[in-house]
Parts: C-alpha cells; structure tokens; sequence
C-alpha cells in the first residue's frame, strides 16, 4: 500500500519540519476552532443548544469540519455492499462456518423477547436470564452436540453477549452447557447417563469449583468427598468457612439445580487429588438436604443468582464420580490413573476451563463489536456546533471523535479474526499439540478480554451521557467484560504462567540484523509494522531470559519478580503479535478488491497503533530510524482519516439483527425515544 499523502506536505517547511512560510488559513482555523471550544459569541460557558441530550436531525449536507475534510455523515462511502458483504464473510464464514456457527444464533437474538425490559428488580433480572436461557434451549435440538462443538458453543457467546448487557445470557449458558453438560459428556459414563434432565431443562445444570479462600490456587481445594467403604460412595463435606464455593449460581431462581462439585478424593485418609462429583442441590421444594446456599450481593454486569454454597455431610452414590483415565477408583478402594501426579488429575478433571476461556473471548468480541455499531450509528446522527455560526454538523466529522472509534474499530477487527483463528487451532489440536494450543487459548483470552474493556468504556464515553443509559445498549458491557477477565483463570495469572513457559520453552521470532530503512515509505506497508512487532518479542524475551539467569538463587518468588515485568510485556507482544498475523491472513483471503483494500487500510492502522506505543525501544535497538518515528504520527493520521468515511460499513459488515439494533435509542436518532424505557407511568 502506498504511503498516504500528510495534509502538512502541502506547507513548506524545513527540514526539521518547521513551518517556515505563514499560513493564511491558520488564525482563521485557530479561531473557528476556538469557537466550538468556547461558544460562537467567544465567551467560556456559552450554553451549546444540544446540551439537552436532544437529537438535531439537521441537514449538513456539503458541511465541513473545523480541519477542512467533508463530514463523515456526508461523505457518499467508497466500500459497495459487496465490499460489506465481503467483510461479513471474512469475519464470520471464511471456513463455511456461519449457518452452523454464527446464523442460528443471530436469528434467535432477534427476537423481541431479548430486548430491554426497563424496571426489574435483581431477583427479576436473575430470574429472566433462565426464562432466555430455556428460549435458547428449545432452539436447539441436541444440546448433547452443542456441548460437544467448541465453535458453536463461542459463537453462541458472542451473539448471546449482545442481549442487555450480556451478562446474565452468557453466564448461565457457559455454565450449563460447557462446564456442567461438557464435564459430563468428556468423563466415561456421560454418553451413558441419562442426561434428558439437563438437556430438556427440566433441572438447570450449574458448576462448583472455586471456593472462598481458594480462586487462582483452586488446586488448593478443601471442599472433600470421602469414599464410604460401607456404600460404596462418598460424603461430601465443606470443612471450614473458607472451604464455602463462591459465586455458583445455586439459589432455586430458575428451578432446580444438580451441580458438577469439584472436590477431594479421599480414600482411608489418603489424599488421591480434585475429582469431579455430580451433585443435586435441589428439587420444586427447595434445596436438599445438607445443602447451604446463602444468596451474594447483586452484581452489576452479571444479573445471576451468585451464591456461596456449602456441605454437610451430603451423601452422593458411587456414580456420582466422574471418572476417566486420569482416574478410576476400583472396587477395593484402589484409584488406577494414567497420569502420574494429583496436580494433572486435577488439570484433566476441570478441563472445560479451557473450552471456557474460548467462550469468554467469543462473548468479549461479540460485545465489543455491538458497542462499536451503537457509538458509530450514534455519531453519524449526533449533531454539535460548527465552525460557523448557526451550523450543526455531525459529531464524528471530528478527527478527536473519530480517531479513537477507528482505533478501536481496527482492535475490534483483529479480535475477531485471532478468535477465529484460536478456535480453529483448539478444534484441529492434536495430543501433541494440546499444551501449545491451550496456551494460545489462554493468551488470547486475556488479550482479547482486555482490549473489550477498553473498547467497550470508549464507545460508552464516546456517546456522552445517554450511553449511561441501560436501554441503550452500552453502560452493561464494560460491567460484564470486567466478569471475562476474571473468569476461567484471571488474566494476569493466565498470562504469567504462559510467560514462564515462553521464556524458556518457546523461541520467538529472531529476525537478523535490520539497517533501518532511509525513508518512512515502509510504515505504510503492514507486513513491515508485523516485522517489527516481532522483533519487538524477540526483545523482551531476551531481556526475560536474562532477568531470570540474573535473579537471586534459591529464591524462586525473588527470582520470578525480577523476570515477570519483561516476560509480561512478550506475552503481550505475543498475542498482539498472533492478532497481526490472523488478520493479515484476513486480508489475503478478501476476494472482493474493493473490501481487500478497505481491511488493508483497517489492519494497517490496527499496527500503526501496536508499533506505536513500541517505538522508543525499536529505535533504541537500530530496529527504527529516528525519520520513521517522527513520520509516524502523520502516517496515523492519514490513515485514519482515509478510514473516516467508511466507518458505518465498518459495523454493518458485523451484521447484527435489525431488531436489536432498532430497539437502541441511541443508535437511531430519536425515533426511538428514550423516556418511553422509563419503566413508569408518565408524570
């Protein structure tokens, strides 16, 4: 791609790029400018007439902004809605996924019965996430076979993320149908069971690992089950407070539960590692027996029924473990395993954790990509004050509005297409490959789950105060992404044990020795910003490497703080690095000219940005030229404003439901009013 022209070349200048010959367009520029800081009449304070929350459906057409390009709202796009459906298609069927995958779910999301209902209590909001979540069931017609299909069970995260907010849907989806439904299927005995309880909804399906003292060190689990050698099963009991699982959702909201229990195995006193037991909590008259469950405070971004739940002495029959090859307990009591030590029993007992971590990402993609089509659809239609007395013109004309949408446009983008990629590699995974691919899955889960938070609170203070709002879309999702960094292994810790295994037992990327290039031509090639990303890891490997030698001996934790900082930052130049290169793969699968040239552009400013925030230490290494990184800023710029006009094409590639988008207040100019989701009576 050709280096795009900066606005600044047109100004003599000299070398070091000081203007040398007056601009008679300045002072002019710096006044309008002033005025739409200040107000038309000069003076701080004036009142702007759209600081109601009004929405102006004034004409701009021909309107231009304070920087001189024609208004974005304006401007006819370039991208065809064949280059739009390109774009659908890169994002959601390059491999003929979409009608298994993606379209079952999007219909279904556009249901009116997924909207916003406005007024309901916590308990209420708990209680319908389960009324949609038996909707979604009846749609299915062997939940057997979705538990068992990783990509459909992400692509059902990443519609059902856009449904008021996302949290309530997803939760107890992932939890009945990936660690309840998936842990049963995955262990001998669950093709077998009799599963058409959980399956038709009859009993919701719920999972209990965590405990109150024990979350990123739950192989530290005190919950036990002791083998009864008299019955042949086991007594399952909560030894301590600390011992009390956290944040099932176990209460009787949403009808009765049977849970899968992760506890220890003991045997004559012996400890024989964390198996999994499948245990009813209750029935239509409450909970069982035994069974403790005291209700959390409400959790904004999640409504669900979070719970801590205890035991006492609940006796389950022999069955109730979940047996595999990591162990099988014999009828005298012996436990045959094929893995040697209690710590990969237990990896092996809760291993939809990491079919879970792909459910996150979906929901963190789908709902980063939703925010996006409500702050641009609302952007297009916001109207403010112009440069000129009297005129109105388009929020997103404005380079400050626009910049930071594209960005995150362009993140949104490579978070899509590296979910893809990850889930095709955990679908594809051979035995050999199952360590290096969970670790792929696990990067890419904090990367991706991060950058959705990020995205998410741009879009909602992009659209000022009505993003607050619950009906219009936004103010649930950062609430709810907060939830994905966190579960299925917190992201700094999920990312601190894949640095300590890249350190040493993955070699990034070594690229020779680079003369920085004369010019700064090449920042407009992605394939060089990708070059540079990698050497970037490369860097901080070897700063790791070296920290880790360097540390104090016979201390690991000192020798681990010494090291942690550099291996962090290569694990973040390693997703971000996995990001580039599925959507350079992207890129070239685009058929369409027109779309191929509008993604290049896209993945070129997502890189811009990722080289960015990396040049001082590329230009320390000889791996940048002091030209190239003063020439940066103006490249980005150009870019962006080359993306500018065809930022509403950019979001309707991501075909969402009219009817969702139809019931966002804010995503449609007032046609929809606001007050009308009050949820009372008019005064």
């Amino acid at each position: 791609m050709a280096l795009l022209t900066s606005r600044n070349e047109q100004r003599r200048s000299t070398p070091n790029g000081a203007i040398t010959t007056p601009d008679l367009s300045l002072t002019d520029d710096l006044r309008a400018i002033e005025s739409l800081t200040f107000g038309h009449s000069g003076r701080r304070g004036t009142k702007d007439s759209d600081a109601t929350g009004d929405i102006s459906t004034t004409s701009t057409t021909g309107a231009t902004s304070a920087t001189g390009t024609t208004s974005t709202a304006s401007t006819a796009s370039t991208a065809s809605t064949a280059s739009t459906r390109e774009l659908t298609r890169l994002l959601f069927d390059r491999e003929g996924e979409q009608d298994r995958v993606h379209r079952p779910w999007q219909r279904l999301m556009a249901d009116e019965a997924f909207r916003h209902r406005p007024g309901l209590s916590p308990t209420e909001q708990a209680a319908r996430s389960y009324e949609w979540l038996r909707m979604l069931n009846a749609s299915v017609s062997r939940p057997e076979s979705l538990a068992q299909d990783a990509g459909r069970l992400a692509g059902l995260h990443e519609w059902a993320a856009i449904v008021d907010g996302g949290g309530g849907l997803c939760t107890v989806a992932s939890i009945h149908y990936n660690l309840f439904l998936g842990s049963l299927l995955d262990h001998e005995g669950g093709t077998r069971r009799d599963l058409s309880a959980f399956t038709s909804m009859r009993r919701v399906g719920t999972f209990l690992c965590t405990e109150l003292d024990h979350g990123n060190d739950s192989f530290a689990l005190e919950t036990t089950a002791e083998l009864d050698p008299a019955t042949g099963g086991f007594i399952l009991h909560t030894p301590n407070p600390g011992a009390q699982k956290f944040m099932p959702n176990t209460s009787t909201t949403g009808g009765p539960k049977t849970a899968v229990v992760a506890a220890r195995l003991l045997v004559e006193g012996r400890d024989q590692g964390v198996f999994l037991f499948l245990t009813p909590l209750s029935d239509e008259a409450g909970h069982l027996p035994g069974v403790r469950v005291r209700r959390l405070p409400f959790r904004p971004g999640a409504p669900v029924d979070h719970c801590l739940t205890a035991f006492d002495r609940v006796r389950l029959p022999r069955e109730a473990l979940l047996e595999a090859e990591h162990g099988r307990l014999g009828g005298d009591g012996t436990l045959n395993s094929t893995l040697g030590n209690r710590r990969k029993r237990f990896l092996r007992s809760i291993r939809r954790v990491t079919e879970g971590k792909l459910c996150m990402s979906g929901a963190a993609v789908g709902a980063s990509r939703a925010a996006l089509a409500i702050a641009v659809r609302y952007g297009r239609h916001r109207h403010v004050s112009g440069p000129r007395a009297g005129e109105r013109i388009p929020v997103d004309a404005y380079r400050t509005h626009h910049s930071r949408i594209l960005q995150a446009l362009s993140t949104a983008y490579a978070m899509t297409f590296l979910h893809r990629s990850v889930v095709s590699r955990w679908e594809g995974r051979t035995e050999a490959e199952q360590e290096d691919v969970g670790r792929l899955v696990a990067v890419a889960k904090g990367w991706i789950t991060w950058q959705a938070r990020g995205i998410t609170v741009e879009c909602r203070e992009r659209c000022g105060a009505q993003g607050l709002f619950a009906v219009n879309g936004l103010s649930g999702f950062p609430e709810y992404i907060e939830g994905t960094v966190t579960a299925e292994g917190d992201n700094l810790l999920i990312w601190s044990k894949a640095a300590a295994e890249l350190v040493f037992h993955q070699e990034a990327e070594q690229a020779g020795p680079v003369a920085p290039p004369t010019g700064a031509q090449e920042l407009g090639n992605p394939r060089y910003l990708r070059h540079l990303l990698a050497r970037s890891e490369a860097l901080w490997q070897t700063r790791a490497r070296a920290a880790l030698r360097q540390g104090p001996a016979k201390d690991p934790v000192a020798r681990w703080n010494t090291t942690s900082s550099a291996a962090l930052e290569m694990v973040s130049d390693h997703a971000s690095l996995s990001a580039a290169d599925a959507f350079l793969d992207a890129v070239r699968s685009a058929d369409q000219p027109q779309a191929r040239d509008l993604l290049e552009r896209l993945c070129l400013l997502f890189l811009l940005h990722q080289v960015q925030r990396r040049t001082g230490d590329l230009l320390a290494h000889g791996c940048m030229s002091n030209e190239q990184v003063r020439a940066l800023p103006a490249v980005l710029d150009s870019v962006t404003g080359s993306l500018a006009p065809h930022m509403t094409s950019l979001v309707d590639a991501f075909d969402l439901p009219a009817e969702y988008l139809d019931a966002v207040p804010i995503a449609n100019s007032g046609s929809v009013p606001l007050a009308d989701h009050a949820g009372i009576a008019a005064e």
